[in-house]
């Protein structure tokens, strides 16, 4: 029989959360596999220039993946949170001071943070990483996934302990599994530009809820900032349509003067909104992280953060099974991982969801019933707390990285080759 090279754990999906995932796992000693489709990921739609929100509690994961040092360099610090409800009473600040912190969480660009993660992945102890490759099918065994890898049109027969689909809100890997999930398209789109502004840089992020769609705008490390304007989807040809000095205008007006004059505006690009989440969190000894268990609406920038929430969760159960010689891809860390998963993606897109719905109706008492909320929660110090708590990404059982632990320096076990399988039947 063939041979097959045996990894104890496999990536599909080399985007943030999946090269997060890597590096986690070098650390922990297993022999990894990352499967990414593009030839330059680090360069991929997955980093571009898009803003990122990275919640203190992710800047600690980040920590302990080793790269945060460099990232902070590029990332602008969130001193404080202003939310708003234009043309009415309603608003609520959340200040870093406030808890005895220099920032609630930091601003880094897409590329930023593939410089951080997927930079010199390759290299890590134990990584493996093909690319462009793609993973065109797997069957789950009981002692192991076996995985059909194209790479320069040839198939490669490989295995893996667990297999980890990071392959984004679409997930082949969730298809094949046969997993339903709730896909609800808003209606929406996100139009995203980065903004030079004549204010100083304060370290002020904004929520601002206009007529027209939430418009967030988030401070960066050159002094702009990026803004993330949702739009009615029969409302997005217009103003992608507008010239640079009608749409600055038009933001202007809708946004106000709390960053002065907004100068000049870098290209516009659009993302359609949608709600995405597995009903399951994966299926024998496949699992699901990232945009591939959940996508949520970017109203409170929190999808970076859950699906990093994802990994170090992931890792610290990865990482007491290495320490106990367990099988990495056992159906007790499986279920572990499930269990600990849920309530996190549960509440936060109950959350996310309620937001948009609750600050995109017209209806004058809903209108007045969130400015009540807003002034209320800008007035209770423990509601605020709890708040400023859920979205720095804390609460609850907080696994080693997300305390900022470095898991200990293991050495990585050899590669080895197994017994390949013949059978053709998948799961």
């Amino acid at each position: 029989m063939a041979q097959a090279t045996r990894f104890d754990l496999a990536i599909v999906g080399g985007g943030m959360v999946g090269a997060s995932l890597a590096r986690a796992a070098s650390r922990i000693g297993l022999r990894t596999l990352v499967i990414e489709a593009s030839e330059g990921a680090e360069n991929a739609a997955a980093y571009d220039d898009r803003a990122i929100a990275l919640a203190r509690g992710s800047e600690q994961i980040l920590q302990s993946l080793g790269v945060w040092g460099e990232l902070e360099k590029e990332s602008a610090p969130i001193r404080q949170v202003h939310v708003s409800d234009r043309g009415r009473f309603g608003f609520v600040r959340i200040s870093a001071a406030e808890y005895g912190l220099n920032a609630l969480g930091h601003v880094a660009s897409g590329r930023a943070l593939g410089r951080a993660l997927f930079g010199g992945l390759e290299r890590l102890p134990g990584v493996t990483l093909l690319r462009p490759a793609r993973l065109v099918r797997f069957i789950d065994r009981p002692d192991a996934v076996e995985l059909v890898v194209m790479q320069q049109r040839q198939e490669r027969i490989l295995q893996c302990a667990l297999l980890a689909a990071a392959d984004g809100a679409r997930s082949p890997v969730r298809q094949q599994l046969g997993i339903a999930a709730t896909d609800w398209a808003y209606g929406q789109h996100a139009l995203i530009a980065n903004l030079t502004v004549s204010a100083p840089a304060r370290g002020v992020a904004y929520e601002r809820f206009t007529d027209s769609g939430p418009m967030a705008m988030l401070p960066m490390v050159d002094g702009r900032y990026a803004m993330v304007w949702t739009l009615d989807d029969a409302a997005v040809e217009a103003a992608m349509a507008l010239s640079d000095g009608d749409f600055l205008a038009r933001v202007q007006r809708r946004f106000g003067m709390r960053l002065g004059r907004f100068t000049a505006a870098a290209p516009r690009s659009l993302y359609p909104l949608k709600l995405v989440r597995a009903k399951r969190q994966g299926r024998g000894r496949v699992l699901l992280i990232g945009n591939a268990a959940h996508a949520v609406h970017p109203i409170t920038g929190q999808g970076f953060n859950l699906g990093i929430r994802d990994v170090a969760v992931l890792a610290d159960l990865l990482f007491e099974a290495r320490r106990d010689d367990k099988d990495p891809g056992n159906a007790e860390l499986c279920r572990a991982y499930a269990q600990a998963r849920e309530r996190d993606q549960r509440e936060l897109a109950l959350i996310t969801d309620g937001l948009v719905r609750l600050f995109t109706s017209p209806l004058l008492p809903v209108r007045a019933a969130r400015d009540i909320g807003l002034t209320a929660l800008d007035n209770l110090p423990w509601a605020k707390a709890l708040v400023a708590q859920r979205f720095m990404g804390f609460g609850g059982r907080q696994p080693r990285p997300a305390r900022g632990i470095p898991f200990p320096p293991t050495p990585v076990a050899r590669t080895v080759k197994t017994t390949e399988h013949t059978e053709n039947t998948e799961r």
